[in-house]
């Protein structure tokens, strides 16, 4: 590709072009046909905005506050693994590059460098993500993370075993070793057949892990939690009973399970189940500022980036990750300024049109 990239899906085509086959597939691919892959980025475009004019943005206020921290802007890096894959300096540059552009970063139990190394690498508020694992693992993992200043807990909830990539399968996919797991599990999975991921997920993960448990995680902790992969109003709403800090609205970057909802179309139910009692925070699919300012009209505090992280990490390195998350910050800015928004709390449900409300207007 010619000259630098100006937007996020230029840097999916300098990482694609930068890495191995099997690495590319591993991060860009969904589970089984992809569908819901798809719809997270499409369900974007069926979405209009509704632009107000002669408002004075002179002065544009991206800043919010997230479980009391401020950021300069509601994004959110979020828990995503084996950044080494992409880059040898793995999640140690993709927290320092989230870190220079004053933003949060989730660090997944299952990155390739320790929660040690990332929280010594820079200053910045972060998240430690973990699945349903094991509680031995589980309680390692809460005490390291309090140890070494992380602020929060993500609970990945929809994973009680692993969605289904084919290209992994066919690529006879090979995680790398998982630091954080040494001395907890063999870090040497090993698989006669298809990806050894699966060989991972099966040594810790609980896939008796339910609602009830939530009580026990934060028994051991002080840290708020947020449970992540909620996309239905019934589960919104059992996440307010089970007491959790926050509640992130997630397919999983549609690598679970095919089919189900783009998040952006779940969005607005789990926001009318939760009724403001806790923040929703919104992941998948965004590529574009204008995709951030929908989420936020839609009733989303803030936006987790996921894969495009990961490709300015892979085409840039620590640079990448700045590159991607400034991006879209100015597009995010300009999108306020030529809607008529001063500060994010000035985006309102009013501010965008969805395919069913466009639908209803022609009957």
């Amino acid at each position: 590709m010619a000259g630098e990239p100006v937007n996020v899906n230029e840097f999916e085509e300098l990482a694609r072009q930068v890495l191995p086959k099997i690495s590319y597939d591993f991060f860009s691919g969904g589970a089984e046909d992809q569908h819901t892959l798809k719809q997270n980025i499409e369900a974007f475009r069926r979405i209009t905005i509704r632009p107000r004019i002669l408002v004075d943005v002179s002065k544009i206020d991206m800043s919010t506050i997230i479980l009391g921290h401020k950021t300069s802007a509601p994004i959110i890096v979020a828990p995503t693994s084996s950044h080494q894959l992409a880059h040898p300096e793995g999640e140690v540059a993709t927290a320092r590059g989230a870190a220079a552009c004053n933003v949060i970063m989730g660090v997944a139990f299952t990155s390739t460098c320790t929660m040690e190394e990332v929280a010594s690498s820079c200053k910045a508020v972060r998240f430690i993500q973990t699945f349903a694992f094991k509680r031995e693992i589980t309680a390692n993992m809460v005490q390291r993370a309090e140890r070494n200043g992380f602020r929060a807990i993500i609970l990945t909830a929809d994973t009680p075993r692993l969605g289904r990539k084919e290209a992994d399968i066919k690529n006879k996919m090979i995680a790398p070793p998982f630091k954080n797991f040494e001395g907890l599990i063999s870090t040497v999975a090993v698989s006669d057949k298809g990806s050894n991921v699966e060989a991972y997920a099966a040594e810790t993960l609980d896939p008796s892990f339910c609602w009830k448990d939530i009580a026990w995680l934060k028994s051991i902790t002080k840290l708020p939690i947020l449970i992540k992969g909620v996309l239905t109003g019934e589960d919104a709403t059992k996440a307010i009973e089970a007491g959790v800090a926050g509640i992130i609205v997630s397919n999983h970057g549609a690598r679970q399970l095919d089919y189900t909802p783009a998040t952006i179309s779940a969005l607005e139910e789990v926001v009318h189940a939760v009724q403001v009692k806790v923040p929703v925070l919104f992941d998948g699919g965004i590529r574009r500022g204008t995709d951030i300012f929908k989420a936020l009209a839609l009733g989303a505090k803030a936006v987790l980036i996921g894969r495009p992280v990961i490709y300015g990490l892979a085409a840039k390195g620590e640079t990448g990750v700045k590159q991607v998350i400034e991006m879209l910050k100015n597009e995010l800015e300009q999108t306020m300024a030529l809607a008529g928004c001063r500060t994010v709390d000035d985006i309102t449900r009013s501010h965008v049109n969805t395919e069913t409300e466009r639908m209803e207007c022609r009957m």
